[in-house]
């Protein structure tokens, strides 16, 4: 006698499980790559590198800073281009 087996379900979050990491839509928000995100900022806190990489960040921010000022003063520009309703003050 043949065993009726069900459906495989291959709907829209079929693939879902923890087995199946990085596969399928997850839906609104990644939770797996979440989860990388955090234990990978967790480890990099506690490594121990994270002042010197703040030093050579701030660095760089005052070497760069002409054309940061640059890229400001471009976007200010689109702005002006924006609709009044945007940022209308009421």
């Amino acid at each position: 006698m043949p065993q009726n087996k069900p459906p495989k379900d291959t709907g829209p979050t079929a693939n879902q499980g923890e087995g199946n990491q990085g596969e399928g839509n997850q839906g609104e928000g990644n939770k797996t790559a979440a989860r990388h995100y955090n234990e990978a900022q967790h480890r990099f806190a506690e490594s121990g590198k994270v002042e010197p990489s703040a030093r050579r960040a701030e660095k760089a921010l005052d070497r760069d800073k002409a054309e940061l000022q640059r890229a400001e003063a471009i976007g200010k520009r689109h702005k002006a281009a924006e609709d009044p309703e945007v940022t209308r003050k009421y």
